[in-house]
């Protein structure tokens, strides 16, 4: 009976990759039909993951989605993207149309089905993922740690929500600038990192992670931070209700459908943040409709689970709704925004968090990026009992960081009308790593 069984998905699995050879993805790309957008469609034989394939891929060229129609039912996908580019122009280049079409239009993009997220091993990098309680300082001891380790850090992510911290480090050898490879040394930079996420909160767990495999960034934090229940709501959770995203899930009993339907301010990426918490959470998109075209944001979503049924019970519709919400959220980092650009050094990470933690910054929200020697990174500081940061703290840090090397966008005092939270969203320190070029601006951010 075993073979007969594996004999049929065998045989199951042949069929639908001869249908998508028969059937490869079209790809259409109009710059006519739209007066404001460039207009994107793609047909291809149905899959589960097709649709958060086809995003991803937009969002990590930097469009903005502005409108989308999605259609999977049956055993086709057909969707339609309305983008622009980040200057809200459309898609004129015609490299990256080509690329786009050539991208979208093989079977190779659609081939994996996203609940795998390493692709392939790097030797360029190792990778550790961090996810424990956020705390303030927290960030400038791992990264102590890792200078203490001869680590460098090359790339990083770090997100924060509801007192939970998540972060994907890529770190190299300080010596050899290539990847970590010595069995004993991760299981040590493993053991350590564990130390210094427990802490003193042993409430809520911890977790590192250290691999060679290379990861979709975004998509990882959304499943770290999922996994560690970042959506459960605390009693002193501070997050604005006025700006929380509307999100209704109800059934349509004639149809077996489940619709969810999402209103919040847009921002880039939401898109992508919606459907990868779908996908994660095993529900397909059957149909959608996506308009992002003003200020709010409104998406409706026909869903159903994987295993083909609807939201079944209350409680399964509530936590749709909370993890959702949370999906949301954890992109959105008050305070001030600095971007930094400079040459990039080994110890530059733990010297910077040090003098953040000293002049008693937390971040909330952290991108490092290094890119042929150049550290290139945003970040969102305030202060770290959750009052505005003053000019005091400004002239400060100018003054060790250099005062003809830092620049502000906007006054800090400005940050008064950012709510005062409660030191409940306290981010690793402060993460980032340069010294020649600062940009301070003070926004809320969405993207």
């Amino acid at each position: 009976m075993e073979v007969s069984t594996s004999f049929s998905h065998y045989m199951d699995d042949e069929y639908e990759k001869l249908f998508r050879r028969l059937n490869p993805p079209r790809v259409v790309i109009d710059n006519e039909a739209c007066k404001s957008a460039t207009v994107i469609r793609v047909d291809s034989a149905n899959k589960h993951g097709i649709l958060l394939n086809v995003v991803q891929f937009l969002t990590d060229l930097n469009l903005i989605i502005t409108k989308a129609y999605i259609s999977s039912d049956g055993g086709w996908f057909m969707d339609v993207f309305n983008v622009r580019d980040q200057d809200g122009h459309k898609i004129v280049d015609e490299a990256i149309l080509d690329y786009i079409r050539k991208s979208l239009g093989t079977e190779a993009c659609f081939a994996s089905s996203m609940r795998s997220v390493g692709v392939k091993q790097s030797m360029d990098h190792t990778a550790i993922e961090l996810t424990g309680s956020d705390r303030p300082g927290l960030l400038s001891e791992v990264s102590a740690v890792l200078t203490n380790l001869k680590c460098n850090v090359v790339n990083a992510e770090v997100w924060t929500h509801n007192t939970r911290a998540a972060a994907v480090m890529q770190v190299t050898d300080e010596d050899t600038g290539s990847a970590i490879t010595d069995p004993e040394r991760l299981s040590r930079i493993k053991q350590l990192l564990c130390n210094v996420l427990r802490g003193s909160n042993r409430s809520r767990g911890s977790k590192t992670v250290v691999s060679h495999e290379l990861t979709h960034t975004d998509r990882r934090l959304h499943q770290m931070m999922f996994a560690d229940r970042d959506y459960e709501r605390s009693l002193d959770d501070s997050f604005n209700e006025k700006q929380r995203p509307a999100v209704n899930v109800v059934n349509l009993y004639d149809k077996d459908y489940s619709v969810v339907t999402i209103s919040s301010k847009d921002r880039p990426k939401l898109l992508f943040d919606t459907v990868c918490t779908l996908t994660d959470m095993d529900y397909v998109v059957f149909h959608a409709n996506i308009d992002a075209e003003a200020p709010e944001a409104y998406q409706e979503y026909y869903i159903k689970h994987i295993d083909g049924s609807p939201v079944k019970s209350d409680a399964e519709r509530q936590r749709v709704i909370q993890c959702l919400e949370a999906a949301i959220e954890r992109r959105v980092s008050e305070g001030l925004k600095l971007e930094l650009c400079t040459s990039d050094r080994v110890g530059l990470l733990s010297d910077v968090t040090r003098i953040f933690r000293e002049n008693s910054l937390s971040v909330t929200r952290a991108e490092v990026t290094t890119r042929a020697g150049k550290a290139l990174n945003t970040f969102y500081v305030r202060d770290a009992s959750g009052y505005p940061v003053d000019s005091k703290t400004i002239d400060s840090i100018r003054q060790v960081i250099g005062q003809t090397i830092l620049k502000v966008k906007g006054s800090p005092e400005e940050s008064k009308t950012v709510s005062q939270d409660s030191t409940t969203r306290f981010l690793f320190g402060g993460l980032f790593k340069s010294r020649s070029f600062v940009n301070f601006g003070l926004v809320r951010s969405y993207s």
